[in-house]
């Protein structure tokens, strides 16, 4: 076997061999931050050789061990699994690159190697939920993310970050126990936990009371773990207290593995077995996706914090996600995909350019910024392009999912149309609350004694690292084959190719 067959593996195994280096290391040495970054870096590169493999050769399955499937622990590297990959190694590696000099002043060195550590593992336990092919591993990656994430948050600068930690650790707790009961359920009607193995054996005891129950346990511990509203209160608090570059590696993955997992379960194992399931996965998603952009934008409005505007922003685009997936098409599963894609570039780019305010100014308060954008030109362009494509302005990511998402809709008829209406004033939320921002950093006037009356960019490698994200929203915008080819890859897989 060549070492391209065992890329699965390496991808976590990689940045959780490191974790225990990294933590042994002197914390006030730069080396452990070096050393987190490289294995970043390298994880990246994985991602990218995976991705580049799947989309040529289709989904790339491993057995740890060479022990055979449902026997041994089997991987599963699937189209969308290969998207994630990218987002959440990619994630990671552009948060420590733009977060060098945030770290030092929002938490010091003191506890540097232990943070670092943690981060990787919560890295490694991400990147095993989307490749794991057994329903019980996922679990397992998700305690070891979710253990090292409730520490990354707390390790904010403000007493707030241990509250913020403290809503995260409950709402996770419950809904990995939820989710834990969900599979156990299923174990127990079938003896396997392995995926594939899971479809296949599922129609003998579909009706069963047991996988009904364990459907629904499954299905409410990853919306809670996805922040699915209305159970989404921890997350704008995790994201305006932890620390900046945990806020932007979590905007751009936390989340979105979970919907993933959501995604995977319901399409793959759920659906295909369980009569009017479909149904009931729509029923119950479609309304609670639409209150949820309709209530992430509105409060998003009038949030006084930049930080906890995007939070309840993420709240409205998991919405855009949730109700492309639970239209059940074809055209809907593939806006799913490529909005989850699209809005890791863009909300990433929108945490960084909040955070070199922040690294400047002190605060990430609205009305605190007025005139930001006279003294930090480049950071407040590039926070305006992310925003753009936040909105859907041609020429942006944000463009391109707005457009899959709108083809889904139609394809429904009237109530097709009756949605999109509603997607379309969201977006004209967005269109506000982003404007508000614009507004007081461009045309507000400082006040003497306020933080903004201080003058001077952002360090360049905060700089540099934004704007690449932000040529990423446009070269994306433009050349959307990536995202495309690998959700349509999946749509295969789930659904058996487009349906006419």
């Amino acid at each position: 076997m060549t070492l391209l067959s065992h890329l699965p593996a390496l991808l976590v195994v990689v940045p959780m061999a490191v974790a225990p280096l990294v933590a042994v290391l002197p914390s006030r040495s730069r080396f452990g931050y070096v050393l987190a970054t490289l294995t970043a870096g390298l994880t990246f590169v994985i991602a990218i050789l995976l991705s580049q493999q799947v989309a040529a050769e289709g989904a790339m399955a491993y057995e740890m061990g060479s022990w055979p499937v449902p026997f041994g622990i089997g991987l599963m590297v699937t189209p969308f699994s290969a998207a994630m990959a990218l987002i959440i190694s990619g994630g990671s590696l552009v948060s420590l690159l733009w977060g060098a000099k945030s770290l030092d002043s929002e938490m010091g060195r003191e506890h540097h190697a232990l943070f670092l550590s943690c981060w990787l593992l919560a890295s490694s336990g991400l990147l095993g939920i989307v490749v794991t092919a057994d329903a019980f591993n996922a679990f397992v990656f998700m305690e070891i993310s979710s253990l090292a994430s409730y520490v990354l948050v707390a390790a904010g600068p403000k007493r707030q970050s241990l509250t913020a930690a403290f809503k995260y650790l409950v709402t996770g707790s419950l809904g990995a126990t939820f989710y834990l009961i969900g599979v156990g359920y299923l174990y127990m009607m079938t003896g396997t936990l392995n995926f594939d193995d899971l479809t296949a054996r599922l129609p003998e005891v579909s009706e069963t009371t047991p996988v009904l129950i364990a459907s629904g346990f499954i299905m409410l511990g990853l919306a809670l773990k996805a922040a699915v509203f209305p159970m989404h209160a921890w997350m704008p608090s995790a994201y305006q207290f932890a620390p900046t570059p945990i806020a932007i590696f979590f905007a751009a993955s936390s989340t979105k593995v979970a919907l993933f997992l959501l995604i995977k379960i319901d399409y793959l194992v759920l659906q295909p077995n369980l009569s009017d399931h479909a149904f009931l996965f729509s029923t119950i998603l479609m309304p609670m996706a639409t209150l949820a952009f309709l209530v992430g934008s509105s409060v998003a409005i009038f949030s006084k914090d930049l930080k906890r505007m995007l939070g309840y922003s993420s709240v409205a685009q998991i919405g855009y996600i949730l109700i492309a997936s639970s239209l059940v098409t074809s055209a809907g599963l593939t806006a799913a995909i490529v909005h989850i894609f699209n809005h890791a570039l863009i909300k990433s780019a929108l945490f960084m350019a909040v955070g070199c305010l922040f690294w400047r100014f002190g605060t990430s308060n609205i009305q605190d910024l007025a005139g930001a954008a006279k003294v930090m030109p480049f950071t407040m362009a590039g926070f305006v392009v992310a925003g753009l494509s936040l909105i859907g302005v041609p020429l942006t990511a944000g463009f391109i999912s707005k457009v899959t998402l709108i083809q889904a809709l139609l394809e429904l008829g009237s109530l097709g149309f009756i949605l999109l209406s509603l997607v379309l004033i969201s977006s004209l939320m967005a269109v506000i609350y982003i404007w508000r921002v614009v507004e007081v950093t461009y045309f507000g006037k400082p006040v003497e004694s306020s933080p903004s009356a201080l003058k001077g960019e952002a360090p360049w490698p905060m700089l540099v690292t934004l704007w690449v994200l932000v040529l990423a929203n446009i070269y994306f915008g433009i050349e959307p084959s990536l995202p495309l080819g690998l959700a349509g890859g999946e749509v295969k897989l789930l659904l058996g190719g487009p349906q006419e």
